[in-house]
């Protein structure tokens, strides 16, 4: 593009005349751009905005559950079982007979005798309460631990001696006040002592026995 040189630059310097066209050039062209950019922002600016498509989702149907058919209940026959039933016979007592001396006629009449009841099972006496002599008593073992904790005291027991003198059941009746001594005592009055049994119309009964039992330092 050729632009005529005006008449008031002739006198110019040669570069002030090119800043000049090229600024003049450079007006034109932004002012074309702009004419031509007008009718598309106009355009975009007054369009109204596209509305969007909504698309609907077809769910398929839930498939329907038939009921299932009624159950006819049909109640089980009923058996009946017979049990026979055993009558118990009933008890025979035999009744000894008793012979009659002779007659004037030569003979001899058969009587019956009363029935004999059974003898019934005797129960066994209780034990009775009895002072029990001594046929072996060692002495008690004292235990580790008591003597480390040094303890002492004396233990009553309630002792049943059977009809042979064996000790078959102790009960602490007044404590020594350590359990542990209650204990050993009680074990070695169970395993070791004997005596000698209570006798009731001279027989061997079981007897109660109250027993005393130490625990003494000193003695060791």
């Amino acid at each position: 593009m050729s632009f005529a040189r005006p008449h008031a630059l002739a006198g110019c310097h040669p570069d002030t005349v090119r800043i000049v066209a090229m600024s003049a050039a450079i007006a034109l062209n932004a002012a074309a751009l702009l004419a031509v950019m007008r009718p598309m922002v106009a355009t975009l600016s007054f369009d109204p905005p596209a509305t969007p498509t909504i698309r609907l989702i077809d769910h398929s149907a839930e498939p329907k559950v038939a009921p299932p058919p009624p159950i006819d209940l049909k109640p089980l026959p009923v058996k009946r079982i017979t049990v026979p039933v055993r009558q118990a016979k009933p008890l025979e007592i035999v009744t000894p007979t008793v012979v009659a001396p002779p007659t004037d006629e030569g003979t001899a009449a058969v009587l019956p005798d009363a029935p004999v009841a059974p003898a019934l099972p005797t129960r066994p006496a209780a034990p009775v309460e009895a002072t029990l002599a001594y046929v072996s008593a060692p002495a008690p073992v004292y235990p580790r631990v008591a003597i480390a904790a040094r303890m002492q005291g004396t233990v009553t027991l309630r002792v049943l001696v059977d009809e042979t003198g064996k000790p078959i059941d102790v009960v602490v009746e007044s404590s020594s006040g350590h359990a542990v001594l209650d204990k050993a005592a009680r074990a070695q009055v169970l395993a070791n002592w004997r005596f000698q049994p209570a006798t009731a119309n001279g027989q061997a009964v079981k007897a109660w026995a109250r027993i005393p039992v130490s625990f003494d330092l000193r003695q060791l």
